[in-house]
């Protein structure tokens, strides 16, 4: 991991951009992080429309967060914003755009070609970066996921031990294999869901919370659609990892 640029924001937060190999990614921590009193980190999650377009709504989580004591990084995901295009997700959001264009339903095939490849190359980065991001002085855990892509989600909360609460938006697509992967998913989570999403199979996303294994896990509908999120619902988010992470 290389630090490449750094500002201190106007509300004291430290953002510094960073660079994983050939991955770009953002750290933010508050001002009271330091070596002599670490802080715990929020990956955030985010879906593949690239860090730049997606950087207004994680820099005001990123400020959420670091005025609750955490500090929250985020990474590049495969194929997007300056990363090397990746034929295959291109031809598969193709194909999603087309069924959904013609009202015909979404299939098994189009979910599993746009997002198992994505979980497949992501997670194993997700985890480079932690590696990376615990070995900071400022930075002593225990570590949340916040946010989508919902299976990328699921993955890491399965697999990688130092993460130990979860808060996830359904709002993406979910393969059927991650419903198997869900159930061994023991976390406390928090899952988001906007009923009217007019990217997601709402039945799905039911069906994924009732298959995760956690015996703490709550979930949060509320009306309206992709981007309506309420502010209150960050709100109910925040708490869930101050109790979790504090």
């Amino acid at each position: 991991m290389h630090f490449i640029s750094e500002q201190r924001l106007d509300d004291s937060v430290l953002e510094r951009k960073f660079t994983l190999g050939k991955i770009p990614g953002i750290l933010w921590t508050p001002a009271s992080a330091s070596g002599g009193a670490p802080v715990p980190l929020i990956l955030l999650g985010h879906p593949p429309l690239g860090l730049h377009k997606m950087y207004p709504r994680l820099l005001a989580r990123a400020r959420h967060a670091a005025a609750d004591g955490f500090a929250t990084a985020t990474i590049e995901l495969p194929g997007s914003g300056d990363r090397p295009r990746w034929p295959a997700a291109e031809q598969a959001r193709a194909d999603l755009r087309r069924a959904m264009e013609a009202g015909e339903p979404v299939s098994d095939e189009i979910i599993d070609a746009l997002i198992l490849p994505l979980v497949e190359k992501a997670v194993p980065e997700w985890q480079a970066a932690l590696d990376d991001l615990l070995k900071l002085p400022e930075i002593g855990g225990p570590v949340g996921y916040s946010g989508g892509v919902i299976s990328i989600g699921v993955r890491l909360a399965r697999v990688d031990p130092r993460i130990v609460a979860a808060g996830l938006f359904a709002g993406s697509f979910v393969p059927r294999t991650m419903y198997e992967e869900a159930r061994h998913v023991t976390i406390p989570l928090h899952v988001l869901l906007q009923w009217d999403d007019e990217g997601n199979d709402r039945q799905a996303a039911l069906n994924l919370f009732d298959a995760f294994g956690s015996k703490e896990k709550s979930l949060h509908a509320n009306m309206g659609r992709h981007t309506g999120v309420p502010q209150y619902a960050g709100d109910s988010a925040a708490q869930f990892f101050t109790r979790h992470l504090k």
